[in-house]
């Protein structure tokens, strides 16, 4: 480490340099964060209260944890950019919905089960590897089975249908109430589910699983 000579003629004590490894994000977490800025600029999202982009409409860029003040339901959606997750209720909860760019001109066509949403949240892309950890135990306890691909079919792969925590290192997920990618979703960010509520499910079952692709 070089010492520095200031216009005094003395030299000044060497700079301070912080310990390495004592607050370092792994590769992954820095990625996704990098990730979330610059989308944070880039997503937007239509929401219209008519079916095929018809009447009063609200425009998005960024997290709404209450969109009631916005509108009162939507039948159709624009997604222009970013990846977003809406609710069925307010503060990010109930029914889930993962959407990435495209039109969706009736709450069929994002497998809605009704016309509300109201909360809705813009998720960085990932260009990563993908890596999740299933339990067959709260608390990420007993027996596991590890995913890096999709799965089409709990049962058919692992003999079984529940899972009561899990954790996710990489990537983002969602979970499906049934077999090929059908019923409720459940979408995972990378952490630790030490229980189904984590993920805002009510049971363990778990039918089918996929990567979200960006």
């Amino acid at each position: 480490m070089r010492s520095i000579i200031d216009t005094a003629g003395q030299v000044a004590p060497p700079a301070r340099t912080k310990p390495l490894g004592t607050h370092i994000r792994s590769a992954t977490q820095q990625r996704c964060q990098d990730a979330h800025r610059r989308s944070c600029t880039m997503g937007k999202i239509i929401f219209y209260e008519g079916h095929d982009f018809q009447g009063r409409y609200y425009e998005c860029t960024s997290d709404c944890m209450d969109t009631f003040q916005h509108f009162s339901s939507c039948n159709s959606i624009r997604v222009m950019g970013g990846n977003w997750v809406l609710y069925e209720k307010p503060h990010y909860r109930g029914y889930q919905y993962v959407l990435n760019p495209g039109q969706y001109s009736h709450f069929h066509s994002w497998a809605g089960f009704s016309n509300c949403i109201r909360s809705c949240r813009l998720f960085p892309p990932y260009r990563g590897s993908y890596r999740m950890r299933l339990y067959h135990r709260p608390h990420l306890m007993g027996h596991y089975m590890d995913l890096t691909d999709d799965c089409p079919s709990m049962y058919e792969r692992f003999h079984c249908h529940d899972v009561c925590s899990c954790h996710v290192t990489e990537g983002y997920w969602v979970f499906y109430e049934h077999p090929n990618y059908r019923g409720r979703q459940y979408f995972l960010w990378p952490g630790e589910y030490r229980t189904c509520r984590d993920w805002g499910s009510y049971n363990t079952m778990v039918g089918s699983c996929r990567r979200v692709w960006m």
